[in-house]
């Protein structure tokens, strides 16, 4: 068995009266991310350490933000997408780690729901995903409450016998 990990990081601006995507559900909060997509930074940054891993260069490369097609996009898309390019290579997701920055509001309590639906988008057990949150103590963008970012790492696996 031959195996990979990936690593992905994405930044977006908060902004008042946009919906917040995140991992897949839309949260209640004032502020949104802003971005040429719904501004999924968590499926963004699993979607780069997947293709990463892959060595499949990047969301960007993929799904360019200056195409109008991708305008507004569900971010899930996206990540559906990245799935079957990776499957198409003999990749299959070992687990997932991520870590997302936002100083409010507090996530916790939507992690469950966010491992569920990313758990149906990419075909893969709830236990192989896992979620973090953390503040960073009201420093910088996070803490000024300007912005959100989001860290992920992946290990993908291919059998012996693919290449």
């Amino acid at each position: 068995m031959k195996i990979r990990t990936g690593f992905g990081y994405d930044v977006h601006k908060l902004e008042d009266g946009k919906d917040f995507w995140l991992g897949g559900i839309k949260v209640a909060h004032t502020k949104g991310a802003v971005g040429h997509s719904d501004a999924d930074v968590l499926i963004h940054v699993i979607c780069d350490a997947l293709l990463g891993a892959a060595n499949m260069r990047d969301i960007g490369f993929h799904f360019s933000d200056t195409d109008p097609k991708f305008k507004g996009i569900d971010s899930k898309l996206l990540l559906k997408e990245v799935i079957i390019l990776i499957q198409s290579a003999g990749w299959y997701i070992g687990n997932i780690d991520s870590t997302i920055c936002l100083q409010n509001p507090k996530i916790n309590p939507q992690i469950p729901a966010m491992k569920t639906r990313l758990a149906q988008v990419m075909n893969i057990p709830e236990e192989d995903i896992s979620i973090k949150a953390t503040t960073t103590e009201h420093l910088g963008f996070v803490g000024r409450e300007d912005g959100v970012s989001a860290y992920a790492t992946v290990l993908i696996e291919k059998s012996n016998g693919q290449n």
